[in-house]
């Protein structure tokens, strides 16, 4: 039986404009195929990042990182492939110091990060939700909604709670790590003039202040948007893809932008940008830690939610470990 791409609640719906949110929810309705060309960190890599960022037991940690099947890596099988905002791209800008005239402002590419991010706070709103349905009303874990004997399917179809939880969780994240890999937030620009084919390279070290996805799960969308667009550097961008952005339109092309394939990224130790000091190591490095403080996040908010009978405690438990009627007993 087939269901619905989760709908997100009304205050993620307000993070999205109108014609991106119509992409979104008519996903479900269409058939996921192979991916194409890649333009994230290739699977390998995600699984990579997800193994390293993530204490969890081994078949629950497969499920959510394996190169091919894990949850992960849902977001490269098209539909969802295709759509600009679950990757963090075209959020390119240039400001006239380093390219006088670029066709995209920095609100426009802003605009185009607050698009990602709202994808991943409707996934995390969506997670908890799920979550419920690890325990019973008496915080014991149900068996029924947490075996891992068969592998999950990521198809956004009826799943015990456990598969829904990672596949939310898996479709949340990509983005965040993508990020790393897709924008100059952690990388350096090589020798010589900056411009068009060489943006400038922001060389930050910690996690992006504004992927504060949890405290955004809490706000109005009007609130935290706000509080996004104040805290992007001028000079961050992330690369023009052919791909839906925000706003629903599919360029033609990324001609006179800075390019994802050509100038930015960072998805493979072999691509152009990484190739300058250690651009790729940096942008690994920043995606593991990040994706550890999401999963911290998780953990809290679960708590947080459903403190009654320890049912949060129980939930994360069940979510960590390949058994967790043995694992985690209640009382």
């Amino acid at each position: 039986m087939k269901r619905p791409n989760p709908a997100p609640p009304a205050r993620a719906a307000a993070a999205l404009p109108a014609a991106a949110l119509t992409a979104l929810t008519t996903l479900a309705a269409l058939v996921v195929l192979p991916s194409g060309p890649a333009h994230a960190f290739t699977g390998d890599h995600h699984e990579d990042i997800t193994r390293r960022a993530l204490p969890w037991q081994t078949a629950t940690l497969a499920e959510m990182a394996d190169t091919r099947n894990g949850a992960i890596n849902a977001n490269d099988r098209r539909p969802y492939f295709d759509l600009g905002p679950l990757h963090c791209d075209n959020a390119d800008h240039l400001s006239p110091r380093h390219a006088p005239g670029y066709p995209r402002t920095r609100d426009e590419a802003t605009t185009e990060l607050v698009a990602c991010v709202g994808t991943s706070v409707a996934r995390f709103r969506n997670a908890v939700r799920a979550a419920d349905g690890l325990v019973d009303a008496d915080g014991r874990v149900r068996a029924d909604q947490t075996d891992l004997s068969a592998h999950c399917t990521w198809d956004e179809r009826p799943a015990p709670a456990k598969c829904a939880v990672l596949e939310q969780l898996g479709r949340g994240w990509h983005q965040l790590e993508d990020f790393y890999a897709h924008s100059n937030w952690a990388d350096e620009a090589a020798p010589g003039p900056t411009g068009v084919a060489n943006p400038p390279g922001l060389g930050r070290t910690g996690v992006v202040p504004f992927f504060d996805i949890r405290r955004y799960s809490g706000m109005k969308d009007a609130d935290w948007n706000r509080e996004v667009r104040a805290m992007v550097p001028e000079d961050l961008a992330s690369g023009c893809f052919p791909d839906f952005d925000s706003t629903g339109v599919k360029p033609a092309d990324c001609d006179g932008r800075v390019s994802h394939n050509r100038d930015l990224n960072k998805d493979t130790p072999a691509s152009a940008r990484a190739q300058t000091g250690d651009n790729f190591r940096r942008a690994a490095a920043g995606a593991t830690a990040e994706i550890t403080r999401q999963w911290k996040a998780f953990e809290e908010e679960l708590r947080a939610v459903y403190p009654e009978d320890r049912r949060g405690a129980q939930m994360v438990c069940a979510l960590v470990h390949d058994d967790p009627v043995a694992d985690c007993p209640s009382g």
